[in-house]
């Protein structure tokens, strides 16, 4: 069984995919939900509370951050399947639904294969690949509170877009959800995602650490390849690049730090901008301080 951890001062850059960024004030990583529930509820923690997964679709920066970080991947991962739809908590990754949809023969969750991070950061933002989104499947989520406690909301009480969540609460967290894919004994929802992770292969830099598509894609084409086009490919501050092989993904060589990111971020909006007069819009949340 998962031991809870609470750490202070805690570096936080094993805890995201970009490898870069400052330490927590205090890291709290749960055994499970009724841990948690008894943390918040118990213990006089630093505020603000910020909850991460995986931290795959973050960039910390290299002051860290303030308050207590909340870890959720490895600590909220049951899940259930019965007549009445899927749950999953929200510490559980997608690419274990989505193998487990697979397993027991639902349907239209393949796509969750392609997504890097936890359900609850897939709940956050709507993450979504290959034509489908998150939110299209959800029906009721369960939400925890600062004090501990959970409550249970509805789909219509949020307002959902591309890669966007607004929730009715901003000091709630998600901390599971209820799914309405179906089952189909006929299908070969396997195929599908093995389709999907070749396809990331072929098509993503997985061999360096990133956070992912870095901006969401404007209306009518793709981040990609605007920011192709504006011959970015490879352009690079410090030890973080804008890979050759997706230009929507920035990598850290090694070493880079969470400002070197930043700067291409920062870079590459500025010149796509200038050239194409688009304002591109970061689908990677930057979170904590600047280097003092």
């Amino acid at each position: 069984m998962k031991k809870a951890l609470f750490l202070k001062n805690k570096s936080l850059n094993k805890y995201n995919s970009w490898r870069v960024g400052g330490t927590a004030d205090a890291l709290f990583s749960p055994k499970n939900l009724e841990d948690l529930k008894s943390f918040l509820k118990h213990e006089s923690y630093l505020k603000p509370l910020t909850f991460i997964g995986l931290g795959s679709n973050i960039l910390v920066r290299d002051g860290g951050i303030r308050g207590t970080v909340i870890v959720m991947h490895a600590a909220l991962n049951e899940i259930q399947m019965t007549d009445q739809g899927v749950y999953s908590e929200a510490g559980n990754t997608c690419a274990k639904i989505a193998k487990n949809l697979a397993k027991e023969h639902y349907v239209e969750g393949e796509f969750f294969a392609g997504i890097p991070g936890t359900v609850g950061g897939a709940l956050a933002m709507n993450a979504g690949c290959y034509g489908s989104e998150t939110w299209n499947f959800v029906t009721k989520v369960n939400m925890i509170d600062e004090g501990g406690n959970i409550v249970t909301r509805l789909k219509d009480e949020f307002k959902i877009s591309y890669r966007e969540v607004i929730k009715p609460n901003l000091k709630e967290w998600f901390v599971g959800a209820w799914f309405n894919f179906k089952k189909d004994m006929a299908a070969d929802p396997e195929s599908k995602i093995k389709e999907y992770l070749n396809h990331r292969k072929n098509t993503q830099p997985l061999n360096w650490p990133t956070a992912g598509s870095t901006f969401r894609n404007p209306k009518d084409t793709f981040a990609a390849k605007l920011i192709e086009d504006c011959g970015l490919k490879g352009f690079r501050v410090g030890n973080a690049e804008v890979s050759d092989k997706h230009a929507n993904f920035i990598i850290n060589l090694g070493d880079a730090s969470a400002k070197d990111i930043e700067n291409i971020i920062d870079h590459v909006e500025s010149e796509v901008f200038k050239r194409k007069g688009i304002k591109l819009e970061r689908e990677v949340k930057i979170l904590g301080d600047f280097l003092s």
